[in-house]
Parts: C-alpha cells; sequence; structure tokens
C-alpha cells in the first residue's frame, strides 16, 4: 500500500484514490485539489479533465497537460490556504504550490491560487488566478560585504558569515 502523494502521509486508497477511482466524490474543495494534484503525479488524466468545470473544460489542452504530467517528477503539494470550499459552500480556494522536476531535472515551484465552484452537487475546477505576493521588507539593515561581521568575530562579513558555502 503507497502513501498519498498528496502529502496528507495516508495510504493513497484511503485518501486521494477513492476520489480518482469513483467510489467518493470530494466533499470540499481542498480534498479535490489534492486529488487533482495526486492526479498529475500518477498519471490519471481522466479525473483531471472530469474534474474540471464543464464551463471551461473545453479550453484545456489535454495533450499538453498528460505531456507535462509524464514528464515531470512530482516532489510534493502544499496548501497555504483554503477559503470557503467547505460542504456547505459554493465556492472555494485553495492556494498551493506544487514541486516538481521537469525532463531537464530541472527544479519548479507551481504556485497557484485554485479557484473551484460546486456544480450539480459536485467540486470542480473552474479557474486558476496568480496568488498575491507582499512585497518584501527587510527587518534589519543589509549587512555590507566589507563592514565588520555582525557575528562579532572581527573580520570583515564577506571573510566570515558571508562566505559562500
Amino acid at each position: 500500500m503507497s502513501t498519498c502523494p498528496c502529502g496528507t502521509g495516508e495510504p493513497l486508497e484511503a485518501c486521494c484514490g477513492r476520489f480518482i477511482d469513483g467510489s467518493a466524490r470530494p466533499e470540499r474543495a481542498e480534498e479535490l485539489m489534492r486529488a487533482r494534484y495526486t492526479a498529475h503525479a500518477t498519471g490519471e488524466m481522466d479525473f483531471i479533465l472530469s474534474t474540471h468545470h464543464p464551463a471551461t473544460r473545453s479550453g484545456i489542452d489535454e495533450s499538453a497537460t498528460a505531456r507535462w504530467a509524464s514528464e515531470s517528477e512530482w516532489l510534493g503539494l502544499d496548501i497555504l490556504d483554503v477559503e470557503g470550499g467547505g460542504p456547505d459552500d459554493e465556492t472555494g480556494r485553495v492556494e498551493f504550490t506544487a514541486r516538481y522536476r521537469d525532463g531537464a531535472r530541472k527544479r519548479h515551484v507551481h504556485h497557484e491560487l485554485g479557484v473551484f465552484e460546486r456544480y450539480h452537487g459536485q467540486w470542480y475546477f473552474r479557474d486558476a488566478e496568480m496568488p498575491a505576493v507582499g512585497q518584501f521588507r527587510r527587518e534589519v539593515p543589509k549587512q555590507g560585504r566589507n563592514e565588520p561581521c555582525a557575528c562579532g568575530s572581527g573580520r570583515k562579513f564577506k571573510k566570515c558569515c558571508g562566505q559562500a558555502a
């Protein structure tokens, strides 16, 4: 029995596998998001297509999606935020990152805000949005390369803690 790729630590059959094989339906948008990630990781393209909202399904490039999924090594899913998407909701948003390695062995992080909608009582992936990214603000002044190292060694930063590892 293998562990589910979605990151819950549960066996695949008890987690996303039951949604992918059709023996259960996700009650929450997050469950569908996790199952869609697992479908990408396991090559279950029929599930990806069937859980895409009927109103936007025609915009999917099936061959490109299948090629991307099969040529990638899926490394992990992190759910960052969930808004709505519960059993009593009609819409939901799930912000996530999916880590993968492409055919050239280069690592990537796919960061997305998935928009989900209930249609005829079932959750569907409707669309994706770019998540808002906040401005980075430094808490302390930047350490200059030629300034004394902040660790107190008395050496210049570039010759102490600032050396490349």
